[in-house]
């Protein structure tokens, strides 16, 4: 695992509030290099990848890492209790939302799909991995992975997927670009959550698709199919169906059932 230089840069927004970046040219996951990084004493570190041998999305699913795209992980050091960790996702999936909103002419194409992807249209943009870990000594580690697809998208994959240069009027559409607005944006956001969450959930409702509409959720033991009314105060999403209102923890969500 060998650093390397490389153009990605954050921000100004995020390096005037202390964040740092590492990138490397290949690494098995940035969100387990991540988690390294915050063991060795780091906070507010991206760390990025040209390429990624071992990515993996939720439920330990392998994310395709080819050249091209956005592999990137940002370690948050007690940000957040273990309960509240998963809001996170939530802070990130609005920071990349409003990122990839201003690299196309459609900003409206892009949307957040509950709970961790990003939509172009009704295609997967992007994943979102948010981990946590307790560390040596009492502080409590989260690891917000991004996978961006800007080059190019996975074949063969059981639902419909976009790569960033597809959108219409992306001019730029490199992984760099990605990195410079999300870092900026996941700045911002942040300090928005540290105001509590209720202004993060207001703004990802407003980014989000399938509200108000028939969707399917397929969780471990349960299949629901229903209204997509919203999501509470700790980031379920609520469906209602001919029984009634149901609070979901976690699950994936078909769209336009």
């Amino acid at each position: 695992m060998s650093a390397s230089t490389d153009p990605f840069a954050l921000s100004e927004t995020a390096i005037a509030a202390g964040y740092e970046l590492v990138v490397y040219e290949t690494i098995g996951s940035t969100n387990d290099a991540a988690f390294e990084r915050a063991r060795e004493g780091a906070n507010r570190t991206w760390v990025v990848a040209r390429e990624q041998t071992a990515g993996r999305g939720r439920h330990g699913r392998q994310w395709q890492s080819p050249p091209g795209n956005l592999y990137a992980s940002l370690v948050l050091v007690d940000v957040a209790t273990p309960q509240r960790a998963s809001q996170i996702g939530f802070v990130a999936g609005i920071a990349l939302a409003c990122a990839l909103r201003q690299l196309v002419a459609e900003p409206s194409h892009i949307r957040v799909k509950w709970p961790n992807d990003i939509l172009l249209a009704d295609a997967k943009l992007a994943g979102i991995l948010v981990e946590g870990r307790a560390l040596p000594g009492g502080a409590y580690a989260i690891v917000a992975g991004f996978g961006v697809n800007c080059q190019s998208c996975p074949p063969d994959l059981p639902y419909r997927a976009a790569a960033l240069v597809e959108a219409a009027g992306a001019t730029r559409s490199k992984a760099a670009d990605v990195l410079s607005l999300l870092s900026g944006q996941m700045a911002d956001w942040l300090g928005v959550f540290e105001q509590g969450f209720d202004a993060i959930r207001a703004e990802w409702l407003s980014l989000a698709a399938g509200i108000g509409a028939q969707i399917k959720v397929k969780t471990a033991t349960q299949q629901f199919e229903g209204i997509f009314q919203s999501i509470d105060a700790d980031g379920r999403l609520i469906l209602v169906d001919a029984s009634g209102a149901h609070a979901i923890e976690a699950g994936d969500v078909l769209l336009g059932h």
